[in-house]
């Protein structure tokens, strides 16, 4: 029982890790372990036998379980160590085995035999080598299993204790074997302490103290076992929370803040070593269209499934994390040339080639990749994402769906893009857009019959800002869905002031965006304007561009099919630079045919084809029963010409200039209803 609580012991010290709480447990092993082989020397005397009453003195007694508790410490710092080598394991076993053989010999010498008992010298010196090799597996099992395997720890313990235990009942014996008590020999310690009594309460208070070490162990272990799994808890959710705070829920990418921190090391890292790395600023082309239309499952979709994308493009070292929104940012480490950034991004560049295949629905999506590279472009991560980020716009600018590295001249024409996209948020509400119209006449009266709805922006600080510049903006920062339908409800509003006024019906033509056009809302957005303001539906016409049409026909065709059963009537704008399919345009149905200003700029021309272009897009329009517009007329010439072709409706400077509500409300007849 001894040498099992010693082996339970030296594991459970071994794994304790405060100093002060090692000491506690070795001392309280100390104890236990000693008194064990302390009380087997004392109860195997039961088993001696002599013709005499024997007794113990008191302070031989009690000196002798002082040695072998000492041993014992010695014993179990020796096993409680991270390492035990040889020398010091021979040197331990040597230390304890002359230790036991001193408690054996020094109880011996308690009963105070007289004459003295006499001892064969080999028997003894056999003794002292059983107690040093007793002592030696003794110290070499408990150490080899102080972290056994768990499920195997107590049939381990059990085996080795017993082995223990053998070797230590051996040396005793053969310590016994060597005594040899003369004849006439007495006890002179009989009257201390009679032999059956301290046998008696050695066993209870023996029994009592290991009983009371395993169970302390026992309950200590359990205890420590909870302790360690609350810290393995702790653990687990700690990492947990470093890992969301760094790292990215929806795509599992790093976040900005590891980003920032990555490029912080990037620099000191290229700094020190004299390297160049890249930063590589992407954005999705129109994903905000893509949530819009299709929801924003299958938005998440394809963030996921790019992420993924570029991983596998990307190798274990480069750096590819979430920006936000629909923007990644890679950086990448250890470039020689900045050639090879431009390879790197052709290979992003193909993440995006192959369809993505999810699960209701097939699509391509297209990059805008702007490129800085350290340090020619910036000495601080802030600099370099801010000049990628500057990159990626001229790409945006320049038609999307490539790379651009970072050139100097580009940080005035993107701080500028800046400014305005942070402004357009706020210019619906400050009431910085209002609506200007360019009418439209009957080619052959030059009866007014209309006019188209002109988006103006007048910026508080720059003044009035082109469409050409602020609405592209608006495309890509997702704020053109929300000016849109700002347009629509302006003029509705303004249709219904008209219509209180008395003044005669005119049609009004509102152009659409791509990404109106491909929103779920649109339909339902411009039914409960029109109903508010009471505005019949075939007031309205709703124009989109050749090239927009074309671009995914058939979804296309099914919006303009929705407008058309609304009431609502469809032109088709810039005609001629789309390359569209008659099938296609005979499908659309569209009320109007918009001839683009390049062919009737050109009608002054001589020897020019768009005479021809011009009067064949009227024939193909009117066989197809639609009206034909001509765009940009602003000479007589141009206008006698359209009107010898038997154009429709012309609109240009010529004519009218577009017009603010007032103006334009003057030009019908009537004083500005709403200013």
């Amino acid at each position: 029982m001894a040498a099992f609580t010693s082996l339970d012991l030296t594991g459970r010290i071994a794994s304790l890790p405060r100093a002060s709480n090692r000491t506690f447990w070795l001392a309280g092993g100390a104890v236990a372990l000693g008194l064990g082989i302390w009380s087997m020397h004392f109860i195997g005397m039961l088993a001696f036998s002599l013709p005499i009453p024997l007794g113990y003195d008191l302070g031989t007694t009690l000196y002798s379980l002082a040695v072998v508790i000492g041993v014992s410490y010695l014993a179990l710092h020796q096993v409680t160590q991270r390492t035990l080598t040889r020398p010091r394991l021979a040197a331990g076993a040597v230390v304890v085995g002359l230790g036991i053989s001193g408690m054996h010999y020094m109880g011996m010498a308690a009963m105070q035999m007289s004459p003295g008992i006499d001892y064969s010298l080999p028997r003894v010196l056999l003794s002292v080598v059983v107690a040093i090799v007793a002592s030696f597996v003794a110290l070499r099992l408990a150490f080899a299993l102080r972290a056994a395997d768990p499920r195997r720890r107590l049939r381990q313990r059990l085996a080795a204790a017993m082995v223990m235990g053998a070797a230590i009942c051996s040396m005793h014996y053969t310590g016994m074997w060597a005594a040899e008590f003369p004849i006439g020999v007495v006890c002179l310690a009989a009257g201390q302490i009679d032999i059956h009594w301290l046998a008696a309460t050695i066993l209870a208070g023996t029994l009592g103290v290991l009983g009371v070490a395993l169970v302390l162990s026992v309950l200590d272990s359990r205890l420590q076992d909870r302790t360690l799994r609350f810290n393995d808890t702790l653990r687990s959710a700690n990492e947990m929370l470093l890992y969301q705070a760094t790292h990215d829920e929806l795509t599992g990418l790093p976040n900005r803040g590891f980003l920032a921190e990555r490029l912080e090391q990037a620099i000191l890292f290229a700094r020190s070593n004299d390297k160049r790395f890249a930063v590589y600023f992407i954005d999705i082309d129109g994903f905000k269209a893509i949530n819009d239309s299709l929801g924003h499952n299958v938005g998440d979709a394809v963030l996921r499934e790019l992420a993924a994308r570029l991983r596998l493009k990307l190798r274990r070292e480069d750096v590819v994390a979430r920006f936000g929104g629909d923007e990644f940012v890679v950086v990448v480490e250890n470039l020689s040339t900045a050639a090879i950034a431009g390879d790197l991004a052709e290979k992003l560049l193909d993440c995006f080639q192959e369809e993505f295949d999810l699960i209701d629905t097939h699509m391509t999506v297209s990059p805008s990749i702007g490129i800085s590279v350290f340090p020619e472009d910036g000495q601080t991560s802030d600099v370099l994402l801010k000049n990628a980020d500057a990159a990626m716009y001229e790409v945006k600018n320049a038609g999307r769906n490539g790379y651009r590295f970072f050139e100097a001249a580009m940080n005035t024409s993107t701080q500028r893009a800046m400014n305005l996209q942070r402004s357009l948020r706020g210019a619906v509400a400050g009431n910085q857009l209002h609506i200007h119209y360019q009418p439209k006449f009957d080619c052959a009266s030059g009866k007014l019959l209309g006019a188209e709805a002109l988006l103006r922006w007048t910026h508080p600080e720059l003044g009035p800002i082109e469409p050409s510049e602020f609405i592209p903006i608006a495309e890509r920062s997702g704020n053109i869905t929300r000016i849109g339908q700002w347009v629509i409800k302006a003029v509705c509003q303004q249709i219904q002031l008209w219509d209180s006024a008395g003044l005669a019906p005119v049609k009004i033509a509102i152009n659409l965006s791509p990404i109106q056009l491909r929103s779920s809302t649109l339909i339902r957005d411009v039914i409960d304007l029109t109903r508010e303001y009471g505005v019949t539906p075939s007031r309205l016409m709703f124009e989109i561009t050749e090239s927009v049409a074309m671009q995914n026909a058939e979804e296309t065709m099914k919006a303009v099919q929705r407008l058309q059963l609304a009431g609502f009537e469809m032109a088709i704008d810039d005609f001629g630079t789309g390359y569209s399919s008659l099938s296609y345009l005979q499908q659309f149905a569209v009320r109007q045919l918009k001839v683009d200003r390049l062919f009737v700029n050109e009608l002054d021309v001589k020897g020019s084809k768009s005479r021809s272009i011009v009067s064949a897009i009227i024939g193909l329009a009117h066989a197809l029963d639609m009206e034909v517009v001509a765009e940009g007329v602003e000479t007589a010439s141009q206008l006698a010409l359209l009107a010898e072709m038997k154009c429709d409706q012309a609109q240009g400077f010529l004519l009218a200039r577009p017009l603010g509500v007032g103006d334009f409300s003057r030009l019908m007849g009537m004083e500005p209803a709403l200013a």
